[in-house]
């Protein structure tokens, strides 16, 4: 058998797609669409604030194995090979999807002109690093910002924002922030800790559509990334150098208009509104999909020579969108690949993960309130619900006991137990003499550590 008939070539670059390359090493190709080093998704929201440079995002230099500004076209399953935009051509014995996910981009009035597919110029997504680097590079003090959408990825913008001095305003379309990890209380504590940023947040709040204006001439809304993250990247040898279309049009966004009448003035607005999994490849090589690319327990697609893991796959009717499982993902179909994980005659290779939120809310030089959700948060009929409150140190906490288990929970404010109590959710092992009530009451009141 040829090198290229049992090469992996994963499509890809970001932290799925390199965990995998880096467990599996040997004779695997990595297709990174983004021209940029690799970095750490979940530290953009870090690096918009301000409190991290760019670099400190990077992670560890794949090697050879990544070739980056290469974006897959068209997968020809027949010849097993995947075609390039830029023309050339990867055989592979395996192929593995990380392809993530695109943000969500609303249908509100204004955002695109007819048949046109560019954003106003003041108008991002908070997804890469270039939408990072662009919302930096606009964002200053006293600039007007509306952020559209208040669930994590919103509430993350949202703060940044706010360190950076901008005057922010966050519409939420639900009943409270960050509705799919928090319960009510919890909800009202973060309301209240970015009101005190000086958040403004509106919830139940419907976006209808954008303001705009004719973009002055002789500029565009794309905005230079800073030199230091752009210089380190071209000082790389063999490294791509094309320049990416502009995602921003002629248009200059004004305000937000709300179903409500209400116009709110922006110089910026951050869509934040969720991601939604990248199958266009899948989809157009007959791969099974339904909301994300559909895999079993060894991450296999519809075609056994073709994986997926991370933000497109779609494992047991769920699509994470997270980094810790597509991370779980990626070494869970490492081990099947070289033979050394679990098989379908023992346990799963990969059964699913038990997700844990956390997000760190910092303002200037006051405490900063920690956050972490995971499992279920709220009690159903004939759950058990252990609660705790201190008002006056900003603390809350919550469990939810169902039967003889620990289901879910919600710390706010301080997180000493949190590493215990979410060790206890992901057992998922009955809720003995040694870890009963007594013991959660205990790990619950306890600030000493986990």
């Amino acid at each position: 058998m040829t090198s290229e008939q049992q090469r992996v070539v994963v499509i890809g670059g970001g932290l799925a797609g390199l965990r995998l390359a880096a467990r599996l090493g040997g004779d695997v190709r990595v297709l990174g669409e983004e021209e940029h080093v690799p970095y750490n998704r979940v530290l953009l929201a870090e690096v918009l604030a301000g409190r991290y440079a760019p670099e400190v995002t990077a992670l560890p230099a794949p090697g050879p194995a990544l070739r980056r500004g290469v974006r897959a076209v068209r997968i020809d399953r027949a010849e097993q090979v995947v075609h390039c935009d830029d023309g050339t051509v990867e055989r592979y014995g395996t192929l593995v999807l990380a392809t993530g996910s695109n943000p969500v981009l609303p249908p509100l009035r204004g955002l695109f002109e007819p048949e046109g597919r560019e954003l106003p110029a003041g108008v991002h997504a908070f997804r890469t690093m270039d939408d990072c680097l662009a919302l930096s590079a606009a964002v200053r003090p006293g600039v007007r910002a509306v952020v559209i959408g208040g669930g994590l990825l919103g509430v993350s913008a949202a703060r940044a924002l706010a360190e950076r001095g901008a005057q922010v305003v966050l519409a939420q379309q639900g009943e409270r922030l960050m509705e799919r990890q928090l319960d009510t209380e919890a909800s009202a504590l973060l309301h209240e800790h970015l009101t005190a940023m000086g958040v403004e947040i509106h919830t139940e709040c419907r976006v209808r559509g954008l303001s705009t204006t004719a973009h002055p001439a002789g500029r565009t809304g794309s905005n230079p990334a800073p030199p230091a993250f752009e210089e380190r990247v071209r000082a790389e040898p063999g490294t791509p150098r094309r320049v990416p279309a502009p995602t921003q049009g002629p248009r200059r966004v004004t305000g937000v208009e709300l179903a409500d009448g209400y116009r709110l003035d922006a110089d910026i607005v951050v869509l934040a509104c969720g991601v939604r999994p990248r199958t266009g490849l899948a989809q157009a090589a007959g791969l099974g999909i339904r909301t994300g690319i559909l895999v079993d327990d060894e991450l296999r697609t519809s075609d056994p020579r073709i994986h997926a893991v991370g933000d497109c796959a779609e494992h047991a009717g769920r699509v994470y969108g997270l980094a810790g499982p597509a991370l779980e993902q990626a070494d869970a179909l490492a081990g099947v690949l070289l033979g050394t994980g679990k098989g379908l005659d023992q346990d799963p290779a990969y059964n699913g993960t038990r997700a844990l939120t956390r997000l760190t809310l910092t303002a200037g030089g006051d405490r900063p309130l920690d956050l972490a959700a995971f499992g279920e948060t709220t009690a159903l009929p004939g759950d058990d619900v252990v609660r705790l409150t201190d008002a006056t140190r900003r603390t809350y906490r919550k469990v939810v006991i169902r039967g003889d288990r620990l289901v879910g929970g919600v710390l706010l404010g301080e997180l000493s137990s949190v590493g215990a109590l979410a060790r206890s959710w992901e057992d998922g092992a009955p809720l003995t003499d040694r870890h009963g009530l007594t013991d959660l009451h205990h790990l619950l009141t306890d600030d000493g550590g986990s």
